[in-house]
């Protein structure tokens, strides 16, 4: 008797794959309950998520919690507000520069304010992304600081004249630095995205008055991050499609900055796989808010295929390397939490907007990779570093610091590439 070949399963259409990715989320955002701190902010997780006093409140961390518990407030799991409320209350209070207006980096372990690290573009658009979810999910004050971090924005970090933002300032925004940074952009793209998603909302509930005015306007907002996704397409076909990342004032590309230092978390060295696949996924964003022209789905798939070819089992071992070289090679064979996070919710965005079966195939691969070695069922949460044997490790990160990409990589796929992750919740867009 002839055995007809198995036809794989497809988990990106299975009710029984979404009822695990629902669970997941909810087991993540218990792991993260205890973040919020009654003085305000949100503390940096231990492995066993624990505040961890030594790393004091930083704003990243404080910005990304409250979005993510935005989204919890959005999908209905009962303990998120207080944890997005406590989240909110550091933005609005200590972390905020009452003198020179934006955002502290940090607070220390006792409470006082980071004045050397001056104003970073990636913190503030953090900001932008927790106002404008908390703003979508009804938090008390969320549309305040929405208008505050958009107006600090666009003064100080957005260049119209570029069409992508200035990277950082010092404490006083006296200075501007001559350094430009593409993950800066990036977090940029889904904040302005975000952001045109609240303006729309906000209008239509009436919560905030001159909501349409906010920085122009919904439109005005997604066509900053169309700008900024154009100048991607444009850095993928000139350098094989391997992004740079860091670049002087007039935007050339610096590719041996930190040599020296591969694997700076923040600025690494060469090209890095996991940016690759984020951009890719919100080149898609952008192409599904804007009705963008091809070129960006184009390069986006482009993208996911030279990340892949370069960075997972780049060294013969599952999992994707952190950086590797201008020719592929790898440079940081660490593996990264949110890398494999961006790759799951970059496959599931491409199988959506192709139909690619190859897309579905790597994302169920993924996930099995992540069950593996990064779900940590014991402890909770995600393991966020791993080492080149797939061993938990802490060289660059420590700790299990916030829930942001692990959770998003539940939610992408049960969800539109528009709008964003808090507005398509708020619709009831989720498994629809």
């Amino acid at each position: 008797m002839t055995v007809p070949p198995a036809v794989p399963v497809d988990w990106l259409t299975a009710p029984t794959h979404r009822a695990w990715l629902d669970a997941e989320c909810r087991r993540l955002l218990a792991f993260g309950v205890g973040a919020g701190l009654a003085e305000g902010g949100a503390a940096y997780l231990d492995d066993s998520g624990a505040p961890d006093p030594a790393q004091g409140v930083q704003t990243w961390v404080t910005a990304r919690t409250a979005h993510v518990y935005s989204l919890g407030v959005l999908l209905g799991v009962p303990g998120s507000a207080p944890v997005a409320d406590a989240a909110l209350a550091g933005l609005t209070g200590r972390l905020r520069d009452a003198e020179h207006g934006g955002w502290f980096h940090a607070l220390d372990a006792e409470g006082a304010p980071d004045r050397e690290s001056g104003k970073s573009c990636y913190d503030h658009a953090f900001v932008l992304l927790a106002a404008s979810s908390a703003a979508v999910a009804g938090r008390p004050g969320a549309a305040t600081l929405l208008a505050d971090a958009a107006d600090v924005y666009l003064r100080f970090f957005w260049d119209d004249a570029a069409g992508r933002p200035v990277d950082a300032w010092d404490a006083a925004f006296a200075r501007a630095d001559d350094y430009r940074g593409l993950n800066a952009t990036m977090h940029s793209v889904e904040a302005l995205l975000s952001v045109a998603d609240a303006v729309e909302v906000l209008e239509g509930t009436r919560a905030t008055s001159g909501a349409t005015a906010l920085g122009g306007g919904a439109a005005a907002w997604r066509e900053r991050a169309a700008r900024a996704a154009r100048f991607v397409v444009e850095l993928a076909e000139a350098h094989h499609d391997r992004l740079p990342e860091h670049f002087g004032p007039d935007w050339a590309p610096d590719l041996d900055l930190n040599r020296d230092r591969p694997d700076d978390p923040f600025k690494p060295y060469g090209a890095t796989p996991g940016h690759g696949l984020e951009w890719a996924r919100l080149l898609l964003h952008v192409e599904a808010a804007t009705g963008g022209d091809d070129a960006l789905a184009a390069t986006a798939v482009r993208l996911f295929d030279r990340a892949v070819a370069d960075g997972w089992a780049a060294d013969g071992a599952e999992g994707f390397v952190y950086t590797t070289g201008w020719d592929g090679a790898p440079v940081v064979r660490q593996r990264m939490h949110w890398v494999l996070a961006e790759a799951i919710g970059t496959a599931a965005a491409l199988h959506r907007r192709t139909g690619e079966r190859r897309f579905a195939d790597r994302y169920a691969a993924w996930w099995d990779y992540a069950e593996r070695y990064l779900v940590d069922r014991a402890a909770g949460s995600w393991h966020h570093e791993l080492d080149p044997a797939n061993a938990p490790a802490a060289t660059v990160w420590p700790g299990k610091p916030d829930l942001y990409h692990a959770l998003q990589a539940t939610l992408l796929p049960r969800l539109p590439l528009a709008p964003m992750l808090a507005r398509s919740l708020r619709e009831g867009r989720l498994d629809a």
